[in-house]
């Protein structure tokens, strides 16, 4: 008597699954039927604009409909991020990412959960950041900035892109391994911490080299060093901070893409091998490294283990650092 009982339940089970997944998989199909929101947590002229605009334009001509960038800055992106998480899961609303999305949860409480609130779309670039000074600041190498740190403390000031930024983290490693101290000002992006750095209201800023770099050749700021392990492609004959006194320091940006959760599959699938298409263009390489990013494509799950991968490294840096949650 049992048996008929489980079976009609079963036909009833996957009938209903499949009425819920028909619309899903036409809206996938479907997609996208008007344009796209790309949401900047920043403001403009930062590096997640940057890059957010370049690949935007280029997603826009794969998908046949607009992308727009809406910069939502404040928070140190918390407040974008959370727009980003609160949209409706069909697509049309995209996030751009970066270090600050795995430094937030360190030191903030969140209104959203990053590890669940997202589905992954797509690795956009890397690049280092860039120790950069004004160019009326005595300093013009890392040592003879950690010298002057050390026989002034506190003197020094360093502009960052918010508490909790790559900046903030990336400058707090650097005074700890270098046993300096300086003092600390945030501002709400990147591009107004390297307008205060400019203008001398700060003394030195730990920017990101595709933000920085035209201030840099402009003669704006005086570049000292870049933060990653290796020498920039952009600037070959700029020493790295490790190469400059500080052995071990490393530290690097990145930039990815993700919607809110629920997004359909189909829809990932199709936005990451679109972007891989964008940065693979040789054209877009060129921009991105004539900036001071270098495209790299991964896949939603590679891109969701380097998000995890950075959240558990920072807390490690933030420990060793000293930084503390607000």
């Amino acid at each position: 008597m049992n048996k008929p009982f489980t079976l009609a339940a079963g036909t009833v089970a996957t009938a209903m699954f499949m009425t819920c997944a028909a619309p899903l998989t036409v809206a996938a199909q479907s997609y996208p039927s008007r344009p796209v929101r790309l949401v900047v947590p920043f403001p403009p002229g930062g590096s997640n604009d940057i890059v957010g605009r370049l690949v935007g334009a280029g997603l826009g001509e794969r998908l046949g409909r607009q992308v727009v960038i809406d910069n939502r800055a404040g928070g140190n992106s918390i407040i974008g991020t959370e727009i980003a998480a609160t949209s409706q899961p069909d697509g049309y609303t995209l996030l751009v990412i970066s270090t600050s999305f795995t430094t937030n949860p360190i030191i903030h409480k969140l209104p959203y959960d990053p590890k669940k609130a997202f589905a992954w779309v797509a690795m956009l670039g890397v690049g280092p950041n860039v120790l950069a000074v004004n160019p009326g600041f005595p300093a013009k190498s890392v040592a003879e900035l950690i010298a002057l740190a050390k026989a002034k403390p506190d003197y020094v000031i360093y502009a960052s892109t918010g508490v909790g930024s790559n900046a903030h983290f990336g400058t707090e490693l650097f005074k700890h391994l270098t046993g300096t101290k300086m003092l600390h000002v945030p501002y709400k992006g990147g591009g107004p911490a390297l307008i205060a750095t400019v203008a001398g209201q700060a003394h030195i800023c730990l920017s990101s080299l595709i933000q920085a770099i035209g201030h840099i050749r402009s003669g704006k700021l005086r570049g000292l060093a870049t933060s990653g392990a290796k020498r920039s492609i952009t600037l070959p004959d700029m020493p790295t901070i490790a190469e400059s006194g500080v052995p071990g320091y490393d530290t690097a940006n990145w930039w990815g893409v993700a919607a809110p959760r629920g997004t359909a599959p189909a829809i990932i699938k199709r936005l990451n091998a679109e972007l891989k298409v964008v940065l693979e263009n040789p054209e877009t390489t060129k921009r991105m490294i004539n900036e001071g990013a270098e495209p790299m494509t991964k896949s939603p799950e590679e891109l969701g283990k380097h998000v995890i991968d950075e959240m558990d490294k920072w807390a490690r840096v933030a420990k060793i650092a000293g930084i503390k949650g607000e």
